[in-house]
């Protein structure tokens, strides 16, 4: 039944993560956090940031992640599917019919709605991870420079991720 319900999960997941890998992070959180407790907030929040560390789709490692901390190898296996199989099944329907409406009115309509609803997605997820993330005005200070990094002075995310976490291992330890 786990598997089952890891599955299931991953498959709203997959099928309702509109824009990419980022639009799928609130998706995962409700489910493993909210719906099932399989995370605390916090620990959601850490595997996010091993997540972006790693290279790769983030969505697909959240997945990997979750499924393996509940369920090991199967769960990982079964999590993993859930992700990726509704959106191959969409994309290869999709691209049978996309080529010949992708300029129509309604398509066009649709992307553009679904746009900014996936940055306010987005916006829920650093909402509710602010307060477990941010604890101190030393915390602050790493949130607002790797912000200010990546948008005034165009860091790559990778840096600012491989920065914070040495600042991490000197300031913390």
């Amino acid at each position: 039944m786990l598997l089952l319900d890891l599955f299931i999960s991953f498959c709203k997941v997959g099928i309702f993560a509109y824009g990419g890998g980022p639009s799928m992070i609130p998706l995962v959180q409700e489910e493993v956090v909210d719906v099932h407790g399989w995370m605390t907030i916090e620990e959601f929040a850490d595997a996010l940031a091993m997540g972006y560390a790693l290279p790769g789709p983030i969505a697909t490692k959240m997945a990997a992640y979750v499924g393996y901390k509940i369920a090991h190898i199967p769960g990982l296996i079964v999590a993993l599917l859930g992700t990726v199989l509704p959106s191959l099944l969409m994309k290869m329907l999709l691209a049978v019919f996309f080529w010949s409406y992708k300029d129509s009115p309604s398509v066009q309509a649709t992307l553009k709605a679904v746009r900014p609803a996936v940055v306010g997605l987005l916006f829920v997820v650093v909402w509710e991870m602010f307060p477990k993330s941010v604890t101190s005005w030393h915390t602050g200070l790493i949130a607002i420079i790797t912000f200010t990094g990546i948008t005034l002075l165009n860091v790559h995310p990778a840096v600012a991720i491989v920065v914070s976490a040495v600042v991490g291992v000197i300031v913390y330890r």
